[in-house]
């Protein structure tokens, strides 16, 4: 459907969404509209609240997490939205469909330790090693997304006030920070770029063959540094987001601060963090405190 292709258009051009965005909108219309073609709607007109419901039902048969569930249906709110204000449809049936309820998860983190184990598990001269260990470290020094650490360019960074410029979601630049033990290896790694291509590249970090970094590359580079060295800890990307934040409250930041430094747009966003770090305290109550716990 066409409409769909412009809705697209709109939000990539318009509205600024990032790439991974826009992809996972796609993905979930495709998903829709083939629902809708099994059922012999091929005219979005025809669609009504009761197809909704019904596609809704759908998702729960094919076992989709109420968090799935309500992402797409966030996609179908933005998408009739906009057909509403180009006139395409003359209802929307998305005005009376409510969110399952979804359970709230803490983010996972790393303890001090295995950051720890992670950040310096390598310490030789290769040039793989030393760009997979400003990689590392940059994840957890700055809290910024893989997104946004793979798109840094060599312009972002101002080495002398130890700052680099962010473009994140919704293209919103901000700012970030780093401390020494980053500096000293993004000094490092500068050093050796050369190695990784003989041409011109604006991007930070890249492959071995001169190309910028994509997300499934720092998926891979991590997976292969826990089974190189043998590293007892499971991890993600995102996790050394997750440990930026929760260390940061641990040790006295205020919310607002680390609001800014995440890049969130609302503060109950960053909130999860509190919950991550008031479990930490109660935990470590209940096992310290000589009264805390019930003696038999």
């Amino acid at each position: 459907m066409n409409e769909k292709k412009r809705f697209l258009d709109y939000i990539k051009e318009q509205k600024k969404y990032s790439i991974n965005t826009v992809q996972a909108y796609e993905k979930d219309l495709e998903l829709f509209l083939g629902f809708l073609n099994s059922k012999k709607i091929f005219n979005l007109k025809q669609c009504r609240y009761e197809q909704i419901r019904e596609y809704v039902f759908y998702l729960h048969t094919q076992k989709k997490n109420n968090k799935t569930i309500c992402r797409n249906i966030s996609t179908l709110r933005s998408f009739f939205k906009y057909l509403k204000s180009k006139q395409i449809i003359e209802e929307n049936p998305m005005t009376l469909i409510t969110n399952p309820k979804t359970e709230k998860t803490l983010p996972k983190f790393l303890s001090y330790q295995d950051l720890e184990q992670l950040l310096t598990c390598s310490d030789t001269e290769e040039p793989l090693e030393i760009r997979n260990q400003l990689l590392l470290e940059l994840l957890y020094s700055t809290g910024v997304r893989v997104s946004e650490l793979i798109s840094i360019q060599l312009t972002d960074i101002k080495q002398k006030e130890q700052k680099i410029y962010i473009n994140g979601k919704g293209n919103k630049e901000r700012i970030v920070l780093y401390g020494d033990l980053c500096k000293k290896k993004l000094e490092r790694y500068l050093q050796i770029r050369s190695n990784f291509t003989k041409q011109s590249s604006s991007y930070l970090l890249l492959n071995n063959k001169g190309q910028p970094l994509t997300q499934q590359g720092i998926r891979y580079i991590i997976d292969q540094m826990i089974k190189k060295y043998a590293l007892n800890i499971h991890v993600h990307p995102h996790m050394l987001r997750h440990t930026f934040a929760t260390h940061l409250l641990n040790e006295g930041a205020d919310l607002k601060t680390v609001q800014e430094l995440l890049g969130h747009e609302n503060l109950e966003t960053t909130g999860i963090y509190t919950h991550v770090s008031n479990e930490q305290l109660r935990n470590s109550y209940l096992k310290y405190h000589p009264r805390a716990q019930k003696k038999e």
